[in-house]
């Protein structure tokens, strides 16, 4: 079966979001400010904060709510970069982390599946 991801939406203490991604046994998590990019000339700040259990898939409350959920697939993976598919509930989406020195970005390819949906 596909590793799992979701996109919590934050609302307090500023409204932010946060990207997991199953790996391993926990959630890698990055922290986005902005949310994901919906345009490749638009890369938003990703900021690596500690693993989650898995329980946090689906965890919700009155300050946290999923904003998508569903099943990822890396396709290349380097020390400085992470190519990956989000399969959400509205499509297919491939996106890039790239680590910047001691940051990240978040980057929505140009290249996208003639049948993902923006």
């Amino acid at each position: 079966m596909a590793p799992a991801f979701v996109l919590h939406h934050h609302r307090k203490p500023r409204p932010h979001f946060d990207l997991r991604l199953e790996e391993r046994g926990v959630l890698r998590s990055w922290a986005v400010p902005r949310g994901l990019p919906d345009s490749p000339d638009d890369n938003r700040l990703a900021i690596a904060v500690p693993d989650h259990d898995l329980d946090h898939l689906t965890y919700e409350d009155a300050d946290k709510s999923i904003a998508d959920i569903g099943t990822w697939e890396e396709h290349d993976r380097t020390d400085r970069r992470m190519l990956f598919t989000l399969h959400g509930r509205t499509g297919r989406r491939r996106y890039a982390l790239i680590r910047t020195g001691e940051g990240w970005l978040l980057h929505l390819t140009k290249e996208q599946s003639p049948d993902d949906r923006g």
